[in-house]
């Protein structure tokens, strides 16, 4: 409905200022606005309901296909319209031939303008999407870490209270805003201090390897990357069995791209375990989308007795400020 107006709106606009600019005194500009308007706003209103009954149909094409698909639906609106009321105004080729012009003419004015109004809107429309995404890892993660701690509570005070300083820590990360990338090495430590977490419910049966030799520490990626996916290994991996499982993360450079591997066991009698990955790898591949779009990518890997997650994006190193010298 916004888009309908505003095209309504800018195109009678138009109308009067050339109703105006074709006249000598305000009165002859109104009759002259009054007489276009009979074949403007049938053909705009036929065009409006031809681009609104074919908008899905539009939004599957890539753009320049749909804007041309969208000339031409205008177009045959308006030379419709012309021929219809041919009987009350009369029309030539000649005026054919302006009805084409002036449909070109104020489609690439519409388009430039509804154009450059997207690029100015989408840097507020992605920190939106991003806190939102952001804010449906929160809650999951959240409760499943107090109910590690209070697991602990009675039984091992010492540990649910490390647990809870441990805590402490990552509220402070889930509170900050988290729309801008961080750097690698902050959410490796926020990694690590989910992993004690669970370590902590589940003893012995997570086990947890670190490959981090080639890992840059500069390195910038999304906020809360590394654990919705670490969550979902132990989830997945770790708690269906009563033996002790790994988890193995490598994370490394090679040339200008950022490569992080997580694998975790898989077992096939409980492969149905695995469909709540889904909403997480979602989560993330839209993420990785909105900030680095074609550039960056997420894999699974099924094997007999594992699933592996593979991240590769653009490596970002995080901007220093150089010092500055002191004039003596």
């Amino acid at each position: 409905m916004g888009i309908s107006l505003r095209v309504l709106l800018s195109i009678n606009i138009v109308s009067i200022a050339v109703a105006v600019a074709a006249t000598e005194n305000f009165s002859e500009a109104i009759q002259r606005f009054t007489s276009n308007a009979a074949l403007l706003e049938p053909a705009l209103l036929m065009a409006l309901a031809l681009l609104a009954l074919f908008r899905d149909g539009l939004k599957s094409l890539p753009y320049r296909h749909g804007v041309m698909v969208c000339v031409l639906l205008v177009l045959f609106s308006c030379l419709a319209m012309r021929a219809v009321m041919s009987s009350l105004y009369p029309a030539n080729f000649s005026n054919y031939l302006r009805v084409v012009l002036y449909v070109f003419i104020l489609c690439v004015g519409q388009f430039g303008y509804f154009r450059l109004r997207g690029r100015a809107m989408s840097p507020l429309l992605t920190v939106a999407r991003l806190q939102a995404l952001q804010a449906r890892i929160r809650p999951h993660f959240l409760f499943n870490s107090l109910n590690a701690v209070l697991s602990l509570i009675r039984k091992e005070p010492r540990k649910a209270e490390r647990a809870l300083e441990d805590l402490a820590d990552l509220f402070r990360v889930f509170m900050a805003e988290n729309s801008d990338l961080c750097s690698l090495e902050k959410e490796v430590a926020l990694a690590r201090q989910y992993l004690s977490i669970e370590s902590l419910r589940l003893g012995d049966r997570l086990r947890v390897e670190w490959h981090t030799e080639r890992m840059p520490t500069d390195a910038l990626i999304p906020p809360l990357t590394l654990q919705p996916l670490l969550e979902n290994a132990v989830y997945h991996g770790i708690e269906p069995s009563i033996t002790p499982g790994w988890i193995s993360i490598n994370i490394f450079r090679s040339r200008e791209e950022l490569h992080i591997d997580i694998r975790n066991p898989y077992y096939k009698a409980g492969g149905g375990h695995h469909a709540g990955n889904k909403m997480a790898m979602g989560n993330i591949r839209e993420r990785l989308a909105l900030h680095f779009d074609a550039e960056a990518s997420l894999k699974t890997v099924v094997g007999n007795d594992y699933y592996q997650v593979h991240l590769s994006l653009p490596y970002r190193p995080v901007i220093t400020a150089k010092p500055t010298r002191k004039v003596s």
